[in-house]
């Protein structure tokens, strides 16, 4: 099993183009250095097992903060994050 949460926790690289897209889609009205920190917590908390590669992507799933992190596999430069839809109870 490749361990991929070590890799892009020391490799991750950002565009400017992705700031904007991560405070976009958070609904968030971060800075630079504060989405990568948010970013950087996420990847350290998030178990290994939640980090899965399909295709040329790694998807990192953060259940506890309710977001997905798209990250690009050969690059380690972060896509996009996502809010995770709430789960809904039928009682």
């Amino acid at each position: 099993m490749n361990n991929y949460k070590k890799e892009i926790l020391n490799k991750i690289c950002y565009t400017e183009l992705v700031y904007g897209r991560i405070n976009k889609k958070l609904n968030l009205e971060l800075s630079k250095d504060r989405i990568e920190k948010l970013i950087s917590e996420i990847l350290s908390k998030t178990d290994e097992s939640e980090f899965q590669k399909k295709g040329k992507n790694i998807y990192i799933t953060n259940n506890e903060r309710n977001i997905r992190l798209t990250i690009n596999s050969f690059t380690n430069r972060i896509i996009t994050a996502d809010k995770l839809k709430e789960k809904t109870t039928n009682r």
